[in-house]
C-alpha cells in the first residue's frame, strides 16, 4: 500500500472510531451542566455503578450525592436509581436506594429500577415502563455525554449533571474516558436501531406515586 493510502486509511480509521463520540456530544450538547443551573425537572435518574462488598464505590457515591443534593435543593421531586439489583452485581439499586435515604432523601421519593443493566435499558425503561418524559441524568463527567443522548434517543428531556471524579479516582476516571470512545459506538447503534431493554415490563406506578 502506497504511503498516501496508508495515510487515507488511517484518517478513516480515526473518523470511524471518533465519529460516535462526536455524535454523543452533538446529541447532548447545550444539555450537559452542573450543580447550580440545571433547569428543574420531576426526576432525577441515577445511572448505576460498581458496589463493593463494603459499599457503594467512590464513582457510584459521586452520583449519589449529586442526587441527594439535587433533591435537597428542590431541582427533583423523586430519584429513579437504574442499575443491576441481581446478587453478583451486589445489588446496585438497594444501596443506591439506601444512601440517598442516608443523605436525607425521603424513603417515598425513591424508586428502584433493577433492571437497568446497561445505559440504553436505563433510558427505554425510564421511558416505557415508569413513564419519565423529563428527566436529569446523573453520572460520570466521561459518562454524561452518552447518558444524554441516549435518553433524548430513548423519548426523555434530559439534562445531565456529571461528577468529575478526577480527584476522588484518577485512574478509574482516565480509564472511563478511554471506554466511552468504543461505548460510544454501541450506543449509537442503539439510538439508531432502538433495540428493546434485556427486560420489558408493562407500565409501573411508582414513580407516579412519588411524583404525586
Amino acid at each position: 500500500m502506497r504511503p498516501g493510502m496508508w495515510a487515507a486509511a488511517g484518517v478513516a480509521g480515526a473518523a470511524a472510531a471518533l465519529g460516535p463520540t462526536a455524535w454523543s456530544y452533538l446529541a447532548s450538547g447545550g444539555r450537559r451542566t452542573r450543580l447550580g443551573r440545571v433547569p428543574i425537572r420531576p426526576v432525577a435518574i441515577v445511572l448505576g455503578a460498581a458496589v463493593w462488598p463494603t459499599g457503594p464505590s467512590p464513582l457510584l457515591e459521586g452520583r449519589i450525592d449529586i442526587a441527594a443534593r439535587l433533591f435537597r435543593e428542590g431541582t427533583v421531586r423523586a430519584v429513579l436509581v437504574s442499575g443491576d439489583n441481581r446478587p453478583v452485581a451486589n445489588r446496585e439499586t438497594d444501596t443506591m436506594a439506601a444512601e440517598l435515604v442516608e443523605r436525607g432523601v425521603p424513603e417515598d421519593a425513591v424508586v428502584a429500577d433493577p433492571h437497568g443493566y446497561r445505559t440504553w435499558d436505563t433510558a427505554v425503561r425510564a421511558r416505557e415502563t415508569y413513564g419519565v418524559d423529563r428527566a436529569i441524568v446523573v453520572t460520570q463527567v466521561f459518562h454524561l455525554p452518552r447518558a444524554v443522548a441516549l435518553c433524548r434517543a430513548a423519548g426523555v428531556d434530559a439534562y445531565g449533571v456529571g461528577d468529575p471524579s478526577f480527584r476522588r479516582r484518577p485512574r478509574s476516571t482516565a480509564v472511563g474516558y478511554l471506554r466511552e470512545i468504543g461505548a460510544n459506538t454501541k450506543a449509537l447503534g442503539d439510538a439508531v436501531l432502538q433495540p428493546a431493554p434485556a427486560v420489558v415490563e408493562p407500565p409501573r406506578g411508582e414513580l407516579r406515586t412519588a411524583l404525586s
